[in-house]
C-alpha cells in the first residue's frame, strides 16, 4: 500500500484541450500534488455539487508544478467535466493507489484506447529506454502519439480496421518485440481482454509484467469494496481492491477468468 495519506487539493486548470470527439485533456497547477504523484497512481475528482461520488482518473503526465489527466465524456461526472475551462477550479483527491514498479533496464509500455493515457506518465518516468506499444479502434480514436514519440525510443501504433499503422491488436507487435530482445518489464493498461492476452505474452517469454486495472470505483480508498477483483498470491486466492491493494498489480497476481 502506499506510505502516504491523500490530500484534497483545491486545483486551478491552466490547459484543456479535446484530443478527440468525446476525450479531454487537462492540467492544473499543484506543486504538491506533484512532488507526491508516482506513475500508475489515480486521481478522484469531484465532478460538481450534485454527485456524490468521485471520478477516478489515472495522472497522465507531470512537467514542473502541473499535472495532466485524460478522460472520455461517457455520463454525468465526466460530461461537467468536460465543461470545465481554464482558470475554474478542480477539488481532487489524491493521489491514490500504489503505481508501476521500475526496474533496471528498458522497458515495453502497452496501451489500449483510454488506457494509453497513464502510461504516458511511465514513459516519462522510465530509467532506461522505452518502447510504446499502443492500439486504437480506429485512427479517429488516436490519443498521445505525438506525446509517447517524445519520450519514447520506438512508438508502434496498431488499429483495428488497419487505418492507421499496424492493422490488428497490440498482440503483434509486442509478441515481435519479445521475440527480438529481452526486457526488464512490461507495463500496460486498457480493457481486461487486451491486458490478459499481455499477460499471456509476457508469460510465454518470461517477461515481468505489470498490470494497471481499470475498475469502476466509489470510495477510492478501500471502503466500499465496489473495486473489488480476484487475486492470488502463491495457492491463495482472496479479493483485493484495486483502488489501494493496486491498480497496479503483478500480472501474475490476477486471475484472468
Amino acid at each position: 500500500m502506499a506510505s502516504y495519506m491523500p490530500d484534497i487539493y483545491i486545483c486551478k486548470i491552466v490547459d484543456k484541450e479535446k484530443l478527440n470527439d468525446t476525450t479531454y485533456a487537462i492540467t492544473f497547477i499543484d506543486a504538491g500534488l506533484v512532488s507526491a504523484a508516482r506513475p500508475g497512481q489515480f486521481l478522484h475528482v469531484k465532478c460538481g455539487s450534485e454527485l456524490i461520488l468521485r471520478r477516478p482518473l489515472g495522472i497522465s503526465s507531470i512537467s514542473r508544478d502541473a499535472l495532466s489527466f485524460v478522460f472520455e465524456k461517457k455520463g454525468k461526472g465526466t460530461d461537467w467535466l468536460s465543461k470545465r475551462n481554464i482558470g475554474d477550479i478542480l477539488d481532487i483527491l489524491g493521489p491514490l493507489g500504489n503505481g508501476f514498479h521500475f526496474p533496471n533496464g528498458n522497458i515495453i509500455v502497452v496501451g489500449g484506447g483510454l488506457g494509453c493515457a497513464p502510461l504516458l506518465f511511465a514513459a516519462e518516468s522510465a530509467k532506461s529506454g522505452v518502447t510504446a506499444v499502443l492500439g486504437f479502434r480506429e485512427m479517429g480514436r488516436v490519443i498521445l502519439a505525438k506525446d509517447f514519440e517524445n519520450v519514447c525510443n520506438e512508438v508502434y501504433l496498431a488499429t483495428e480496421d488497419g487505418s492507421l499503422g499496424i492493422h490488428g491488436t497490440v498482440a503483434a507487435p509486442l509478441e515481435a518485440l519479445l521475440k527480438q530482445g529481452s526486457y526488464s518489464a512490461v507495463m500496460t493498461c486498457g480493457q481486461f481482454v487486451m491486458q490478459r492476452a499481455v499477460a499471456d505474452l509476457c508469460r510465454q517469454y518470461a517477461t515481468p509484467c505489470q498490470v494497471l486495472l481499470e475498475e469502476r470505483m466509489g470510495c477510492g480508498v478501500g471502503a466500499c469494496l465496489v473495486c473489488a477483483c480476484a487475486t492470488q498470491k502463491g495457492n491463495t486466492k482472496h479479493m483485493s481492491r484495486v483502488c489501494i491493494d493496486g491498480p497496479v498489480f503483478n500480472s501474475d497476481e490476477v486471475i484472468w477468468e
